[in-house]
């Protein structure tokens, strides 16, 4: 996948297409991440030990990951994703700026 769990996205496409977050969870094998604060759902839940009192609870749903592009950290734009090898390690770089984006 192109991105990572603590990276900064933008949703390119769908309900919540422009909204920025920060990923939460990436699933790999399901190519789906969750973004904070994108694609909100309603989850109706019993009451139980954790949660005495039951209700509606506002949580985040996975999206998939082509609906997502990473946040350029020197514009500030969405950009593309590219590999590298730099001192024998493969780097992710930013296409728009080339700047590294794993420390």
């Amino acid at each position: 996948m192109h991105v990572k769990k603590g990276d900064k996205v933008m949703v390119t496409t769908g309900k919540d297409k422009g909204k920025q977050g920060v990923i939460l969870t990436a699933m790999p094998k399901k190519n789906r991440v969750i973004v904070e604060g994108v694609n909100m759902i309603k989850k109706h839940s019993k009451p139980s030990q954790l949660n005495p009192q039951g209700g509606i609870v506002e949580k985040e749903a996975p999206i998939h990951v082509s609906n997502v592009m990473l946040i350029d950290p020197k514009t500030g734009t969405p950009t593309r994703v590219g590999y590298s090898v730099v001192d024998g390690k493969k780097v992710r770089i930013a296409k728009k700026s080339g700047e590294a984006l794993d420390k």
